[in-house]
């Protein structure tokens, strides 16, 4: 008996250590959030130029790349509950549509965070279990594409229907804001008290990073003044647009008929150019695969709405979808039989550095079907 007591003690202890020490790496976060998000872009951009990436060490340096991104989506996740406990932004730091919708549903739906973080971890990590059934074998390594491709189709439709047809706006997660950073002792010493005037240094009581100065009473933001030569561009910040006074959840628009195909056939499209090139022969040269997932997604862009109630943000997302659409250049058979010869003359004019890490990623175009997945 005394020794079941002892058992759960310590548990109970080592549960509040780890508690403990989450939550001030949380406070660390929250803290220093703009000098964590440049280590972060810097060890991500490591990753992205260090040459030999992708031959020698291939698991070992995506492994490492897909840890910063687990991390970084870690990070934002802190990052994410801080904001949400800070008052509203003012109308000169209004959050874009984009911002606004995402965020809506995020907070909303629980099921909608749980889809979205699953989908946001299986495409940071994609790469590298492709890498690693890659080792087992050509048959091994499709299985793996094909099932990683199905699961990221049912998370989007699933996303579909949380949304009640909505199309999908990407990113699905919350991007990262900025918090503002705490004062600093010297900058704490110069605050006067709690009549809201300035200390005898003459210096503002509570000023931002942008400059706006802040009421201590009312919590009240005052924007500085533009300078003679940028009124109007000022003055058109702070006008509200339709976007700005509708609803989160109007940003976007349901989708009916012939619209809610098309975002059906487009979330299927990487699915069924895996399948086909799975199940074709000459994987680098055949043309089916790279045609049929091609005209899928071609089919699915005549289908959307293209009417006038069509909002901004759907239309933005169909821009992105649209420069996305290079990306095929790069796969299949018209990367093998066309785009290739051209990356090789492209990279042979290059100094020895850039080439050689163009070549880097040639080889993973040419042997890895995530490097150009979207």
């Amino acid at each position: 008996m005394s020794a079941t007591k002892r058992s759960t003690t310590s548990t109970d202890v080592k549960s509040t250590m780890s508690t403990n020490w989450l939550g001030a790496y949380g406070n660390f976060i929250t803290k220093n959030n703009h000098q964590v998000s440049q280590i972060e872009s810097t060890l991500r951009s490591l990753t992205y130029i260090i040459p030999g990436r992708f031959r020698d060490a291939e698991i070992a340096s995506e492994s490492i790349h897909s840890g910063v991104q687990l991390l970084s989506l870690y990070h934002d996740t802190l990052l994410f509950r801080a904001s949400s406990k800070l008052s509203q932004p003012s109308l000169a730091n209004a959050p874009s549509p984009h911002k606004r919708y995402i965020r809506f549903w995020f907070l909303k739906s629980p099921l909608y965070r749980r889809v979205a973080y699953l989908l946001q971890i299986v495409n940071y990590v994609e790469l590298l279990i492709e890498m690693a059934a890659k080792r087992r074998g050509e048959r091994m390594r499709w299985r793996a594409v094909i099932i990683i491709e199905a699961i990221k189709a049912f998370c989007k439709l699933l996303l579909l229907r949380i949304t009640k047809s909505r199309p999908l706006i990407t990113p699905v997660l919350p991007e990262r804001e900025p918090l503002p950073e705490a004062p600093t002792d010297e900058e704490s010493a110069f605050q006067g008290d709690d009549s809201g005037y300035a200390s005898a240094s003459g210096s503002p009581q509570q000023s931002s990073p942008d400059g706006e100065w802040t009421m201590p009473r009312t919590g009240m933001s005052l924007p500085t003044l533009p300078s003679p030569g940028d009124i109007s561009s000022y003055l058109l910040s702070r006008v509200l647009t339709a976007d700005d006074i509708k609803p989160a959840a109007k940003l976007v628009n349901q989708l009916q008929g012939s619209a809610q195909v098309a975002e059906i056939l487009h979330i299927l499209s990487p699915l069924a150019f895996a399948v086909a090139m799975a199940r074709s022969k000459n994987k680098r040269k055949a043309w089916a695969p790279w045609v049929l997932g091609l005209a899928i997604e071609l089919v699915a862009r005549q289908l959307r709405d293209r009417s006038l109630r069509t909002t901004p943000l759907e239309r933005e997302e169909w821009s992105r979808r649209g420069w996305a659409l290079g990306w095929w250049m790069m796969r299949g058979a018209f990367y093998e039989n066309i785009t290739k010869s051209m990356v090789e003359g492209v990279r042979r004019r290059m100094p020895s550095l850039i080439g050689g890490i163009l070549e880097d990623y040639e080889y993973l175009w040419e042997n890895y079907h995530f490097s150009t997945s979207p």
